[in-house]
């Protein structure tokens, strides 16, 4: 007998309908699935039969055949188990198969019968609404996900025996329901941590509300133990609140590649992603036989934090350089060609020298100019050149680390990013596609980064001066269009350029001399 179930394949954040078909012509036992399976859903057909069997059903007794169409797909995974144990039931009789064509099915199956998690729940829920299926059975824990799409029954199941019980009408299981709204604003603004934890700093603080109010990368330089991680780590609870969209977008992403905490159905605060030094160019900006997201995507709409920039691998670093400028990745590979976003913000660190010592108002220096130079080199220029603002974090003083003085909380300056975030969206208008300052195109910088004569001369005396490269000018205009939006002006003023000069630090020729 000829039964089909019907389950999904996950490429890149979009999910594609699988036809899993299963058909028991006869002969001696042996099952055989084709469909450009891989080596996990090759096995499938051990657990399958062990699971079959340990939840007091007939295995089969002779030849099966599993198709898994559309043939030309590489199917790869153990969440085929599910929709394949109910296609070897369906077609031995010992279930009811009449509304198979109804719903979506997968889960990956321990030898008890068990359902266990998969990847991607969301993107296969969307594409199972699209395709106009009436539901969609997915492990427990993946249900709240994936309950997150409306106008689709989701159901949660912990064992096979639910779904076999379901289909034979002898049980009454309910759909998962779960309200998007309500979660994702209620999740919005409880964060651990907070601006107020630091103490001094305020300059540095003022350089990420900046970064923040534009969606500008910023590298911080200084000696260890500084707050450089403490203050980046920080950066989230002062960007505004992500939109439903992006949520939903961020989401997909963090399913995708499994990264989804268990029972979470939405993420509602921007991702902050800290990778160690150590990572690979794949695991960084994404890869695999079947592409997966990297940490760039993971870090969409969210931050990209890189610990000791220097310590990362050259060719590491050299790949992100195009997707920061796209803010987009494109893996192709032999058959298959998958873009995933990464709109980041990037936040780097860095100690100043081997030694992290150079220029430290107290502790002495052991690292000679060269070695500085070639520290410092290890960094390309091109890279630098998307990295906004250069900002140098000092030591904080015993009398402000003892102070008592309350600093400023997170919520008043995300505050003041948010509305300069507004006249931003205000700007650019919605089909833009650009969304902060960050964003702006060379036809609209001078467009919209217009500034007097004496604006110009200050900018040309201080790149004549302080020996600035001309890659730092486009640069200067736009973090000057930010600090003029946080103080509300229309004009981009001497004192916004001022500002905005003296974030390019690494620009300077003598650094930190």
């Amino acid at each position: 007998m000829l039964v089909k179930v019907f389950g999904s394949a996950v490429y890149g954040v979009d999910a594609i309908t699988i036809t899993i078909e299963v058909d028991t012509p006869g002969g001696e036992f042996g099952v055989f699935i084709v469909g450009l399976p891989d080596n996990a859903v090759k096995e499938s057909k051990d657990r399958v039969i062990s699971a079959i069997q340990n939840s007091g059903y007939d295995r089969p007794r002779y030849r099966m055949v599993v198709n898994m169409a559309p043939a030309d797909i590489k199917k790869a995974g153990a969440a085929y188990d599910l929709p394949i144990a109910l296609g070897f039931l369906g077609s031995t009789n010992q279930m009811v198969t009449d509304r198979f064509h109804e719903y979506v099915i997968m889960g990956e199956l321990s030898l008890d019968g068990e359902v266990k998690g998969i990847k991607g729940a969301l993107p296969i829920a969307i594409q199972t609404r699209a395709e106009k299926f009436k539901g969609l059975f997915v492990p427990k824990e993946n249900a709240r996900e994936a309950a997150l799409v409306n106008n689709l029954d989701v159901y949660g199941v912990s064992h096979m025996k639910e779904v076999i019980d379901f289909f034979n009408g002898t049980s009454d299981l309910k759909p998962v329901k779960v309200n998007t709204r309500e979660e994702f604003y209620d999740a919005q603004s409880h964060f651990e941590i907070d601006f107020d934890d630091v103490k001094g700093q305020e300059n540095v603080k003022r350089a990420l509300e900046i970064a923040a109010a534009g969606g500008h990368n910023a590298i911080l330089i200084g000696p260890p133990g500084a707050g450089k991680t403490m203050l980046a780590k920080r950066l989230p609870t002062i960007l505004p609140p992500l939109t439903l969209h992006e949520a939903l977008e961020t989401t997909k992403i963090h399913s995708v590649a499994g990264k989804l905490p268990g029972n979470t159905s939405l993420v509602a605060q921007r991702p902050f992603r800290s990778p160690h030094h150590t990572i690979s160019d794949a695991a960084l900006v994404g890869g695999g036989g079947i592409p997966q997201p990297g940490e760039i995507s993971l870090a969409h709409n969210g931050v990209l934090f890189l610990d000791e920039l220097p310590e990362f691998k050259r060719s590491a670093l050299e790949v992100m350089r195009q997707p920061m400028e796209e803010r987009r990745v494109s893996i192709s590979r032999a058959k298959v060609s998958i873009d995933f976003p990464a709109s980041f913000m990037l936040i780097a660190s860095m100690n100043p020298c081997p030694c992290g010592y150079f220029n430290h108002p107290e502790k002495e220096c052991t690292c000679s100019p060269v070695m500085v130079q070639k520290y410092l080199n290890k960094i390309s220029g091109p890279l630098l050149d998307r990295i906004d603002l250069h900002v140098e974090v000092t030591p904080v003083p015993f009398s402000e680390l003892s102070s008592t003085r309350t600093s400023e909380q997170s919520g008043s300056v995300r505050d003041r990013v948010i509305k300069a975030r507004e006249i931003q969206a205000a700007r650019y208008g919605p089909e833009s596609g650009i969304y902060c300052n960050a964003q702006m195109s060379s036809k609209q910088l001078k467009e919209i980064c217009v500034i007097n004569t004496v604006g110009q001369n200050l900018l040309k005396t201080a790149m004549d001066r302080l020996n600035l490269s001309a890659r730092a000018y486009d640069r200067i205009l736009k973090v000057s269009r930010t600090i003029a939006d946080l103080a509300a002006s229309d004009d981009i003023r001497p004192e916004h350029l001022a500002e905005a000069i003296q974030y390019r630090s690494l620009d300077r020729e003598g650094w930190g001399g």
